[in-house]
């Protein structure tokens, strides 16, 4: 089997992800400046392009072409930088601090932070209807990567599940409330990532209910550890400060079943993970190698 060097797997599809976005955005110095500084403040903070390499990794694993699938993965990068500028808004989570540096409200205020999300929510969505940028897909597929990606951040997904943990905090919890919050805020975009890349690869039926089980499992497992790292990790690690979840009183895997309990459900999911895309091949590697990634970062 060929050993998968993931630092460069992942730095190299960073790039590209990178280039592809930094090409698509409107320039900083294009009116209204403050909007489109705010925009590019948050996309170019050193993210690590999770998503987006999920969705490429997955339609390599099934023959696709980066090409083909490099538009619908930088569109998903759009929408989780926009859910991050509101998930740490004064109304929200009220973080002064996201990957090292002050949060997009802390630089441009309240109102144009809230434009910036806006703004790369419907960005995203622009890109999706490109028809020249995304020739490669057919009308169908390219239709049901729109459903899914819509379905998987709208209430249905990642927005229900911030709603449902803004209401839950300083609540008690069971495990299911909590994983009800955790697969839907975090989770439905992971698997989404994972499933978009597939059709964009045009997936047979039975590669993309492999892959949808695995994009559930490290979705869900992703949170986790990120729960972990909030009371594990350090500032310098995870670019914000840690405790916050304590803080304010956040319902989380660790404050329902504990430290350790919240590590062994993380590597069993990550297990499960592995197992479902055990007849994809070689190809598959690099998914492989992200799901054991995800629980062993540092940040």
């Amino acid at each position: 089997m060929v050993t998968l060097d993931l630092k460069g797997y992942l730095k190299e599809n960073k790039k590209m992800v990178d280039k592809f976005i930094d090409d698509y955005l409107p320039k900083a110095d294009v009116h209204p400046i403050a909007l489109h500084e705010a925009i590019r403040y948050s996309l170019f903070a050193g993210g690590k392009r999770v998503r987006p390499i999920l969705c490429i990794a997955s339609c390599e694993a099934v023959g696709g072409d980066i090409d083909t699938v490099l538009p619908v993965a930088s569109a998903i990068e759009l929408i989780h930088t926009y859910s991050l500028i509101h998930d740490d808004l004064p109304a929200m989570d009220n973080d002064d601090y996201r990957r090292g540096r002050p949060t997009n409200h802390k630089m441009y205020g309240e109102a144009i932070a809230i434009l910036a999300g806006d703004a790369l929510l419907t960005l995203a969505f622009d890109l999706l209807s490109d028809k020249e940028l995304n020739s490669s897909l057919d009308s169908n597929s390219l239709l049901s990567i729109i459903k899914m990606l819509s379905s998987a951040s709208g209430s249905a997904g990642m927005v229900g599940g911030q709603a449902a943990d803004i209401q839950a905090s300083g609540k008690e919890l069971n495990l299911p409330e909590v994983e009800y919050i955790h697969i839907h805020k975090t989770g439905a975009l992971i698997r989404a990532s994972v499933c978009i890349g597939a059709i964009a690869g045009n997936a047979s039926n039975d590669e993309l209910n492999a892959l949808t089980r695995y994009g559930e499992c490290i979705g869900l497992a992703f949170q986790i550890a990120d729960d972990i790292l909030d009371i594990e990790g350090s500032r310098d690690e995870i670019g914000k400060d840690v405790g916050s979840d304590i803080a304010k009183e956040k319902v989380t895997y660790p404050s329902v079943i504990g430290i350790s309990e919240s590590k062994k459900l993380a590597k069993e999911l990550i297990g499960k993970a592995i197992g479902a895309i055990s007849t994809l091949g070689e190809k598959a590697e690099p998914l492989r190698e992200i799901a054991r990634y995800v629980v062993e970062r540092k940040s």
